[in-house]
């Protein structure tokens, strides 16, 4: 399964800036990929200077469709089923405390690395209601700010990303961040498919 994972990173990272629009989605939505659009995006500068703003564009495209994918799913769950899938006390924890500061919540999401829960806390908005086109703008502006910024990074530290990607130590790094994605990945999307309503139970009404 690893080995897998390590051929679908090669292929994202050869296939051009379409390659951080497909991660962007996957990272986004269902799959458990930390650092996985932040890392190709800096690779990619880092090689292609001339590619700087594409890159970005493309990453930040890839979140919005990815957040947009997950908020359809969320939404038709609804609060009940955002609750068996995320655990009752982890939603209402949640929901306690983004619940009044959704815009914030949602902008530092973007901005703020793991562990912080990301994905939780767009499933959490969409099972209240958040507003889509509202929660898509917030998504675009902070990934944007966020890409712009690692771009801007191996544009200047482009030579040293390099020589560091090129490391044995780094190697070894991606290959136990693979295995992690991996197991993340399967368990995040059992979880999703095995708690979603209608599967063993009616659905209930979403919570408000």
């Amino acid at each position: 399964m690893g080995g897998l994972f390590r051929q679908f990173l090669h292929f994202v990272f050869h296939i051009g800036y379409f390659g951080p629009v497909v991660m962007g989605v996957l990272d986004s939505s269902f799959l458990f990929l930390p650092f996985g659009n932040d890392l190709l995006v800096i690779a990619l500068v880092a090689r292609h200077h001339q590619g700087y703003l594409l890159y970005a564009l493309a990453a930040t495209c890839g979140s919005v469709l990815g957040v947009f994918l997950l908020d359809l799913a969320a939404r038709k769950a609804g609060g009940s089923g955002v609750k068996k899938m995320a655990g009752k006390r982890r939603f209402d924890h949640l929901k306690k405390k983004i619940g009044e500061h959704g815009t914030l919540a949602l902008l530092l999401g973007c901005l703020a690395p793991p562990p912080f829960p990301f994905t939780m806390a767009v499933v959490t908005l969409s099972a209240l209601k958040y507003p889509r086109w509202k929660m898509l703008l917030v998504v675009a502006a902070g990934r944007g700010i966020r890409f712009l910024l690692l771009g801007f990074l191996a544009l200047k530290y482009g030579r040293l990303v390099m020589a560091v990607a090129r490391s044995s130590a780094f190697t070894y790094t991606m290959g136990v961040l693979v295995a992690l994605c991996v197991i993340g990945s399967i368990i995040s999307i059992s979880k999703w498919f095995r708690r979603a309503p209608g599967r063993g139970a009616k659905p209930a009404e979403a919570t408000a």
